[in-house]
């Protein structure tokens, strides 16, 4: 799949452009003491692409975002947004911004509300009404544009905050924490929308700390820590990257006589072993013995983790269990999450930061 997705991002347009970006701020009366928020940022965005940033508090992302938008000017290094300089007017036009915390006057009907920042994008009236209908259904709001803001529930507010981003037909949208605070159903329904974005060409620059839901929209994504880009690319790049090539984990089920079961799963490879349903044993020889009931039956079920060094030892197991006449039900290696290769690289900056 990521080579797939590498292919056809490499015949696309790039939309957002970083090159050795880099944003320091001056701290103190007189500007003695300096704090670089950004240091050395380089990526690029394509059209079409759903592109995560993701990093843990403090890392820089907002600052990235508002250099993105023209908020803020770089100290160092340059970005560009539709191959114009970021912050022009230009480019500012052709951008939906969805803040992560968007505060709608409370006065304001959903409708309303369209028209209030529809006119500040310098949108006409009628530019404006025509476009509400259409985005109210696509964001799931039809019937309830009549109802004050104020009685808006969480995930209607984030869908009303898309829909005033859309409002101006941008081209790409730069999204913060967009499903943040919203339930199941709602997160869902998010996820459903950007895909609908992604499929009418729109590139979706997405902001959030939610890993899970990164992994289901994004084609690729940029890890950052204390400022600094820890790592880009697709999910499953990322993923055999930095996968460790030893110490792989298996789970294993199998079906077997309990005495074979106990004399063939012992040995500084097998993790664990948890007897299924009601038929259970101990396992003699293992770091953390289960307690478990005993059985007058002689064939059993278990669940088995074993942690192997390499995919040779692996096949050496499953060739064990075959030649002791126990049978293998399934076999699963673990995959790495796009948590923990987030958690590994954050954590190995930490540590050279302690070094």
């Amino acid at each position: 799949m990521s080579a797939m997705v590498s292919a056809n991002l490499a015949n696309q347009e790039l939309v957002i452009e970083a090159r050795s970006l880099s944003k320091s701020y001056q701290l103190g009366w007189f500007g003695r003491r300096s704090f670089q928020a950004l240091s050395g940022i380089d990526l690029s965005v394509h059209r079409g692409e759903v592109f995560g940033l993701l990093g843990p508090n403090g890392a820089g992302k907002t600052t990235l975002i508002k250099l993105l938008l023209g908020i803020v000017h770089p100290s160092q290094g340059e970005a560009r947004v539709l191959s114009e300089r970021a912050g022009s007017r230009h480019a500012r036009q052709r951008i939906g911004y969805l803040p992560e915390n968007l505060v709608f006057p409370r006065h304001h009907t959903g409708e309303g509300a369209l028209y209030f920042y529809g006119r500040l994008s310098g949108l006409s009236e009628s530019a404006i009404r025509k476009q509400i209908g259409p985005l109210l259904e696509l964001v799931g709001l039809t019937g309830r544009e009549r109802e004050p803001v104020r009685k808006y529930s969480k995930g209607m507010r984030q869908r009303l905050g898309l829909a005033q981003a859309l409002l101006h037909d941008p081209e790409i949208l730069i999204l913060d924490e967009p499903t943040d605070g919203l339930d199941p159903l709602g997160r869902s329904q998010i996820r459903e929308l950007i895909e609908k974005l992604k499929q009418q060409g729109k590139s979706v620059f997405l902001n959030s700390h939610i890993l899970q839901e990164v992994e289901l929209v994004c084609d690729r994504v940029a890890i950052m820590a204390r400022g600094q880009l820890r790592a880009i690319g697709s999910i499953e790049d990322l993923i055999d990257q930095h996968s460790p090539a030893k110490a792989l984990e298996v789970w294993i089920e199998v079906i077997g006589d309990e005495e074979a079961c106990r004399r063939l799963f012992v040995g500084p490879d097998v993790r664990s072993i948890e007897a299924l349903g009601d038929l259970a044993t101990e396992i003699d020889g293992l770091e953390e013995r289960p307690t478990v009931q005993e059985t007058s039956l002689s064939r059993a079920r278990f669940r088995i983790q074993l942690k192997v060094d390499r995919q040779p030892e692996s096949d050496a197991w499953i060739d064990r269990i075959r030649s002791s006449k126990i049978s293998l039900i399934s076999l699963q290696r673990r995959r790495l999450r796009l948590e923990d290769i987030f958690v590994q690289l954050v954590e190995s900056l930490e540590a050279e930061n302690r070094n």
